[in-house]
């Protein structure tokens, strides 16, 4: 597993919040989350984690990431994202959806057969959870009472459709979670700092009573999606002292972090994942 890096604090470091610290993994840098940790096993990638091949032949970097957790390649939850609030519910009995493995022809499954969805959660600690981001908000989620966990993909189009919200909803209904035993954290993202909108855009955030806190006006609205984590994880009810923002910005940091506002197309991903810890017991 990841040890914690010591004597980071030369530029290419920024510091995180508080509750984040620096951590060495079998690719480079990575983030770790104090409080998450304490219950589940989990990482922040940086750009030194290579996903920039092809999802179907460059698999080097996904077996550092599984391997960190501690799994196999094959139980390594990885998601078709749509920018949506869909779960996917991942465990013993459902790993060929999400598995490499190759078809009785000998052909890897295509990229179009992972399970399309913005959230994944499992109380199985045989499989591991994964979500890309590059610019949109990486947020992890771990049931301190039970072995449930939750990786959550959420841009503005998920942050509107509540995907914060869905995930801690979707932990209570298939594991019986608490939002008030849920710990958060809230990986690196585009902060409101570099986060400049449409006007148009608040309007897709109507249905959400807290929206208007979520974008600042400068010369063109900005917005918040680190605020906007926030709230929602708040109003599922997750306790506003267990949710751990790290306040990196993905646009700000180009020596660390993809950034897909910054880069365009050329834009690689950063993954966030996250394991029910091994020897819990719901």
């Amino acid at each position: 597993m990841p040890i914690i890096l010591v004597g980071m604090t030369q530029p290419a470091f920024p510091k995180p919040s508080g509750e984040f610290e620096w951590v060495q993994a079998p690719w480079g840098a990575a983030l770790r989350c104090r409080p998450v940790a304490d219950i589940a096993p989990h990482c922040f990638s940086t750009r030194e984690l290579r996903l920039e091949g092809s999802r179907d032949e460059d698999e080097g970097g996904w077996k550092d990431l599984a391997g960190a957790l501690g799994v196999g390649l094959d139980a390594l939850v990885r998601l078709r994202q749509v920018h949506g609030a869909e779960v996917f519910a991942a465990g013993k009995g459902n790993r060929d959806p999400f598995s490499r493995a190759a078809d009785e022809n000998g052909s890897r499954f295509p990229f179009h057969d992972w399970p399309e969805a913005d959230i994944a959660i499992t109380d199985d600690p045989s499989v591991a959870l994964s979500v890309r981001a590059a610019d949109c908000v990486p947020i992890l989620l771990a049931d301190r009472r039970s072995a449930a966990v939750a990786a959550v993909h959420a841009g503005w189009k998920g942050t509107a459709a509540g995907a914060a919200m869905a995930a801690v909803g979707a932990l209570a209904s298939r594991f019986g979670t608490r939002p008030a035993d849920v710990v958060a954290a809230v990986g690196p993202s585009i902060g409101a700092c570099c986060y400049e909108v449409g006007a148009e855009l608040a309007g897709h955030f109507s249905a959400h009573p807290d929206a208007s806190r979520w974008f600042s006006h400068h010369a063109r609205p900005h917005l918040d999606l680190w605020r906007a984590t926030r709230d929602q994880l708040e109003r599922a009810g997750v306790p506003a002292a267990q949710i751990h923002v790290s306040a990196l910005c993905t646009f700000d940091h180009p020596a660390l972090f993809h950034s897909y506002r910054r880069d365009g197309t050329l834009a690689g991903r950063l993954v966030a994942a996250i394991r029910s810890a091994p020897g819990r017991t719901p």
